[in-house]
């Protein structure tokens, strides 16, 4: 919205100044977006023991990782373990290639699908989950929530509309539209869709173990990577091209 994109600016301004620019650059602005958008700022003064580290970045490769290897993903922009003022132990940054105002049943899948990586790589790697996913259980929950009463994307319910959302610009609170019977078959259908999606992303994981070794432990070294060093350690392990290498090897054919 408008004040939180004022906010931004004035956030990249007072970020140039404190480095001496007159003039606010992208990296001004990257920063003061995840200032307002993702959490507040790096607190590098929270020490997290090694055992924690390792599970914070397995989570966020677990994210990275299945988003790399599903169709209908955003771009990995950044993954980070370095705790946020905010609360965040790390996260996994995605942004989309191009504006849009509409999302497919696909796309929607593989968001969920991407939300539930994070406990399915703890589970994969240390047999145990934790709390750390409790933000992304409550994003995909309500994405599955949504696509089984509002956008008529379950097999189950089909086109019938179960749910209607009140004060869209205010509270944006949702209202059942269905008796208590109803009610208890939409959780079991959230609670399936979920359950299946969770399922994918164990399977992607479990295949692909190899690279979220290799890119866990150059994370928890090096606490940031770029997408990009991201994207060229998993294509090293997995053994696909760089996209230069591939263009080449298209003109020499």
């Amino acid at each position: 919205v408008g004040s939180d994109l004022a906010n931004m600016i004035n956030e990249a301004a007072i970020n140039a100044v404190k480095n001496g620019r007159k003039f606010v650059n992208q990296s001004d602005l990257f920063d003061a977006f995840e200032l307002v958008a993702v959490g507040g700022k790096e607190k590098k003064d929270r020490i997290m023991s090694d055992k924690e580290r390792k599970i914070v970045s397995y989570h966020e490769v677990g994210h990275a990782m299945v988003t790399a290897l599903q169709k209908n993903t955003e771009p990995v922009q950044k993954i980070t373990i370095v705790p946020r003022t905010m609360g965040a132990l790390g996260y996994t940054l995605q942004t989309p290639e191009e504006e849009k105002y509409l999302q497919t049943k696909d796309e929607l899948l593989a968001k969920i699908t991407t939300y539930m990586a994070g406990r399915a790589a703890e589970m994969l790697v240390f047999g145990s989950a934790t709390s750390g996913a409790a933000n992304d259980i409550e994003s995909a929950t309500s994405i599955a929530r949504a696509m089984v009463t509002q956008y008529g994307m379950s097999e189950k319910f089909g086109l019938m509309g179960l749910e209607t959302q009140e004060h869209q610009y205010l509270t944006g609170r949702t209202v059942l539209n269905c008796g208590d019977a109803t009610a208890a078959e939409i959780d079991t259908e959230v609670m399936k869709m979920l359950k299946n999606d969770y399922a994918e992303a164990k399977r992607l994981l479990s295949e692909n173990r190899d690279a979220m070794d290799q890119i866990a432990a150059f994370l928890i070294e090096k606490e940031t990577i770029t997408g990009k060093e991201f994207m060229k350690i998993f294509r090293e392990v997995k053994g696909i091209p760089e996209p230069e290498e591939g263009k080449k090897e298209e003109k020499n054919r």
